[in-house]
């Protein structure tokens, strides 16, 4: 009687503190993903009150729908290169603000401050540099490449695309690196610079095998926001110029709400969701392969 006493009494704590939160999450996160999903079996156009059962209709017009599939291909390739771009970069400046640098901590926080500028505000930010700024510089300093908006371009949008992407994130990334940096044991890198390791050799023997973690976190993140990335594509280019910027889910958001396909738009929104968790379970499960202990 007294442990079941007692059992009554810890469930009745727990729910007074995890319940509230409990509830806010099955709300607003599992109750809406789940009528989501019901809503890919229906033709609802996101205005009417009546929902027409339509089956498997929705999945085969997204497997046929050949615009989802090319802003889909091209996702992947913005979100190559920013990945790549931003994690590289990052671990670049990690790596320089750790070697005892006058300074560092300026440079930390300068680094980091483009991550709390907002996607919109920092489109409109940006559309302003690569339109007026950088064509002005090019034709006063005679530079072929910039004396053309970029964004007019459908083959230097993109890449305007990932450069202010880059330019966003690297400094988040950053700071993941230098905490994993400052945890490499100053112990081993002692012991191999008296073994004669040339700096290279302790970076890609000990730094690098003892920084997986760090890169785990880092490239997930980078590979999330880059699949989800909407805001600064929708301020900075618009899809623009002939849709050679329509990421995937710019692509999903006007099937679902501009051309009123809900139906459709969501099952093609369940579609890229399973494809980016695919990718990202793949990406953190051959990581982890790759760890070492210290």
């Amino acid at each position: 009687m007294i442990a079941e006493k007692g059992s009554w009494a810890r469930l009745r704590t727990r729910l007074l503190f995890t319940g509230p939160t409990l509830l806010a999450f099955v709300t607003v996160v599992v109750a809406p993903f789940l009528y989501g999903i019901y809503l890919t079996f229906t033709n609802w156009d996101g205005i009417s009150t009546t929902q027409t059962f339509v089956a498997f209709d929705n999945y085969v017009a997204v497997f046929r729908d050949k615009e989802f599939w090319r802003s889909f291909l091209l996702t992947l390739k913005y979100v190559f290169f920013s990945v790549v771009l931003i994690n590289t970069v990052a671990f670049a400046m990690a790596y320089v603000l750790t070697s005892g640098i006058r300074g560092s901590h300026l440079f930390r926080a300068g680094f980091f401050l483009p991550n709390l500028v907002g996607g919109i505000v920092l489109g409109f930010i940006w559309q302003f540099v690569f339109n007026h700024v950088l064509v002005k510089l090019g034709k006063e300093w005679a530079i072929p490449f910039l004396q053309g908006s970029w964004l007019s371009t459908p083959d230097q949008a993109l890449w305007a695309l990932v450069i202010v992407t880059v330019w966003q994130y690297a400094g988040y990334m950053m700071v993941i690196y230098i905490a994993g940096l400052m945890n490499v044991p100053k112990e081993i890198l002692e012991a191999a610079s008296i073994d004669g390791a040339s700096g290279w050799r302790r970076m890609r023997r000990m730094v690098l095998p003892l920084m997986v973690p760090s890169f785990i976190v880092c490239v997930f993140l980078s590979l999330q926001r880059g699949f989800m990335a909407y805001d600064l594509n929708l301020t900075l280019t618009k899809g623009g110029p002939f849709k050679s910027t329509e990421l995937v889910s710019m692509h999903v958001y006007g099937k679902a709400f501009l051309s009123r396909d809900y139906g459709v738009g969501q099952a093609e929104a369940l579609v890229l969701f399973l494809m980016v968790a695919a990718i990202t379970l793949l990406q953190v499960y051959f990581s982890k392969k790759m760890e070492v202990e210290a």
